[in-house]
């Protein structure tokens, strides 16, 4: 395994740090009918992390952020190790398809697409498997929760898709010729 120098630990830090600061500050709350669910910029960092960063260290950048995020927030703590490896999972991917494609236009695209489509269905997941076979709760209920959030984790989604290939197309090029990307 290639080991990580510091200058790529530092851009990991400043990476996850960006994360959780778009997901703290830059969001709008949406309560649902058996909690809350969100829009905020933080996708587009996670997303970012991994066109970037590539697959594993954006991964690392986005599910630590994210992670971040949700220790120091009440209503989230209990999620923090699915955020960390679901937000992981999210730039992995997208960082994945983006290197797998030589990072052409249409692999940035479809890398953050597809990232951002899995990140939906596992948080998706996630959610029906707690409201439903955890808490118990009733299914109308849980549908009710699950398609305020489905419209809010797509619409955060598309957000960050649409933003972070712009996001990388200026500042990959920039950070190369600086010498703090490789």
């Amino acid at each position: 395994m290639k080991k990580i120098t510091v200058k790529e630990l530092s851009f990991i830090g400043i990476m996850a740090a960006l994360v959780y600061v778009t997901s703290a500050f830059l969001q709008i709350p949406i309560p649902t009918a058996i909690g809350s669910t969100r829009l905020h910029m933080g996708n587009v960092m996670c997303l970012l992390s991994g066109l970037l960063l590539g697959p594993v260290q954006g991964g690392l950048a986005a599910g630590i952020g994210s992670m971040f995020f949700d220790l120091t927030n009440p209503a989230y703590i209990t999620s923090a190790p699915f955020t960390l490896l679901f937000k992981f999972l999210m730039a992995w991917i997208c960082g994945t398809v983006a290197r797998l494609g030589k990072e052409q236009l249409w692999a940035l695209v479809v890398g953050a697409t597809v990232g951002a489509v899995s990140y939906v269905l596992l948080y998706l997941g996630k959610s029906f498997i707690e409201d439903y076979f955890v808490l118990g709760l009733p299914l109308e209920g849980v549908i009710l929760s699950l398609g305020t959030k489905a419209l809010t984790s797509t619409a955060n989604g598309i957000i960050a898709a649409t933003v972070s290939v712009p996001l990388n197309l200026l500042l990959k090029p920039l950070l190369k010729k600086a010498k703090l990307l490789t």
